[in-house]
């Protein structure tokens, strides 16, 4: 059965293996951190997103790359709205927020968001339950311990596989009670939050376990450290075809979106792949 996501009255259909394009409007992410500040270049990045085959734009104002510094509500909030307004208006795909807090979780809804991507499973603000409760937008739940400033002190896991599972089936659980539909949820393993590689790499060979919950499974590897630690190479930049084979492995076992920086790469790799099963 084809899963369709209300967001925000724009659908997302999860039929088959979906392209989530990432759009940081920040001065400080790992990747692309300065590129896309000003409405007029995040706008056309978004478009071209667009043109490329992204099902979903998921747009952040705040890095959580390792050792990034907390973002103030009214400094995410002063870089999002008006690039978000602007997106909302000319693309007509679903947004996605990557945000912790419930604030900009209603103004960003307000505008047309109709997902919210935390990174603490709606742990970090208090109020973030009953927003999405409220809001009755979907919500993707990710597994990270500690904060971005020192979640890479936080490595050490008896089972890696066991102890992201059981965190993500109770955060489903405490968002049910909190009256949140748990077809309203989806889940992420959080690869490279508070994991080294080892982890990051269990939890890859193992991602079925996570397609096995019965939430939507969204994975984000894009460019990471774990890509160049296993491809030598060293820049952000240089990641891509090694992004790639890391997204193809994670859809043939059970990912539902895969998060990426290099949207039309990516969106061929999946037409081939996909078109190699179809013939």
């Amino acid at each position: 059965m084809t899963l369709t996501l209300d967001c925000n009255g724009r659908p997302l259909v999860l039929g088959r293996p979906c392209v989530m394009g990432v759009l940081n409007i920040t001065p400080d992410s790992f990747s692309d951190g300065g590129t896309y500040l000003s409405v007029d270049v995040a706008l056309t990045r978004a478009k071209r997103m667009w043109e490329e085959g992204a099902d979903i734009i998921d747009i952040g104002a705040e890095s959580t790359r390792p050792g990034a510094p907390a973002v103030a509500l009214e400094e995410e909030l002063r870089r999002l709205l008006p690039v978000l307004e602007a997106v909302a208006a000319e693309v007509p795909l679903p947004i996605s927020i990557d945000t912790s807090k419930a604030a900009v979780m209603r103004a960003a809804w307000s505008l047309g968001a109709g997902l919210m991507n935390d990174v603490t499973a709606l742990r970090a603000d208090p109020l973030a339950l009953e927003t999405i409760a409220g809001l009755g937008v979907p919500a993707c739940l990710m597994h990270m311990r500690g904060t971005p400033q020192n979640m890479q002190t936080e490595t050490h896991y008896g089972d890696v596989v066991a102890e992201v599972k059981s965190f993500l089936l109770e955060r489903i659980e405490r968002c049910v009670a909190a009256g949140i539909p748990r077809q309203h949820l989806l889940i992420d393993p959080g690869f490279g939050f508070a994991k080294d590689l080892e982890a990051n790499c269990s939890l890859l060979r193992h991602l079925d376990v996570f397609a096995s919950i019965g939430a939507p499974l969204l994975v984000g590897l894009s460019r990471k450290r774990m890509i160049g630690e296993l491809s030598g190479a060293e820049r952000a930049t240089e990641r891509v075809a090694g992004s790639i084979a890391a997204a193809l492995w994670a859809v043939e076992r059970g990912a539902h979106i895969v998060r990426v920086h290099d949207v039309a790469e990516t969106v061929q790799a999946l037409r081939v792949w996909r078109g190699i099963g179809l013939s």
